[in-house]
């Protein structure tokens, strides 16, 4: 069942199954504020096998941009659109959050971000293609992140469209 992240009073609902549930939790929502402050959006998260349009087109794109397959199950994910921009959210058993904004214009904002909870591994997949930047946040400690721009068309597929 869909349900929206609370940044205020952060919860592990829906991440219980993760061994850094509490810091997923927190990363979780410190991206919820971010969407809410940014675009004045609310995260509402679903589970894969509510919205599998939306973690098949995240796979699709990390396997196509980047041949990365990730091994960690996703627990939760959601796509929308915000001021012209696609969205898609997973959030993964292993702690690992996974984000693409895509816009339709060619010249447009297209990036996957990826980010680590507190107190995770750098998965084997990831380890030897990126380098993560380390964040401090109120919510969530301590976060390692890094992105990649993406370069192909990814329209079709789109979980919304």
């Amino acid at each position: 069942m869909p349900h929206s992240v609370d940044f205020v009073n952060v919860s592990t609902e829906g991440v219980e199954a993760s061994p850094v549930a509490e810091a997923l939790a927190g990363l979780r929502a410190n991206e919820a504020r971010y969407l809410k402050n940014k675009y004045d959006h609310d995260l509402v998260l679903s589970t894969p096998e509510e919205e599998p349009a939306t973690a098949a087109w995240i796979a699709r794109i990390l396997a196509q941009e980047r041949d990365i397959v990730v091994a960690s199950p996703p627990l939760e994910v959601s796509s929308f659109e915000a001021e012209g921009i696609r969205f898609a959210y997973a959030f993964y058993e292993s702690g690992l959050s996974i984000n693409v904004m895509y816009t339709g214009e060619d010249a447009g904002k297209r990036a996957v971000g990826l980010k680590l909870s507190m107190g995770m591994d750098v998965p084997a997949e990831l380890a030897d293609k990126f380098k993560f930047a380390r964040q401090r946040s109120k919510l969530a400690g301590e976060i390692r992140g890094s992105y990649f721009v993406i370069k192909g068309d990814h329209s079709a597929g789109w979980p919304l469209a």
